[in-house]
């Protein structure tokens, strides 16, 4: 079974056009496309901590999870390079990006640390450093809050999956 059949999509096959054409890979999302889903995803990141919807650390993400799996909406696994090598990071998310995958939780990448602490704030309010690499946006209650930046970013996950790129790379902006 592949992960096309669990999820029940069809992969489609890659398209070339001639502005993805200077991309190394032909399924890299657009230009504008990357903008629009940057923007959301600050929004939502802003958004979601001022109603204390967001969880940020690896640990606290994966109690989380184990616990209230139904209240994540959203995944934010965020690396900068040096953290490429750190093996122990990369099978949390692998573990993290499996449990997303098996409960159709939406998952993105973020490569700038910094931009993402300058979003959501480097250090807890007791002054510790804050483990940003994986951030989760929860929802109590499914019904209560339909935040428009979070349905952007459903859809930009759903067709990135649609290009068979499963874990889509987002730029925060500047």
């Amino acid at each position: 079974m592949t992960l096309e059949e669990t999820h029940g999509q069809e992969p489609l096959p890659e398209t070339s056009d001639s502005s993805s054409s200077s991309n190394s890979s032909s399924s890299a999302p657009s230009g504008s496309r990357m903008q629009n889903a940057g923007k959301a995803l600050q929004e939502l990141l802003v958004s979601s901590q001022r109603r204390g919807y967001l969880t940020a650390g690896v640990y606290e993400s994966a109690k989380l999870m184990n616990v209230d799996p139904d209240t994540v909406a959203f995944c934010l696994l965020a690396a900068d390079e040096e953290d490429e090598g750190d093996i122990a990071l990369q099978i949390h998310f692998t573990l993290i990006q499996a449990f997303c995958c098996e409960n159709d939780i939406d998952i993105v990448r973020v490569s700038d640390i910094q931009k993402l602490a300058s979003i959501v704030g480097a250090s807890e309010e007791a002054g510790e450093p804050r483990d940003l690499h994986c951030i989760l946006i929860t929802n109590p209650n499914e019904d209560a809050w339909k935040d428009p930046a979070l349905e952007k970013l459903n859809l930009f996950c759903e067709e990135s999956r649609n290009i068979n790129d499963w874990v889509p790379n987002i730029t925060l902006p500047e």
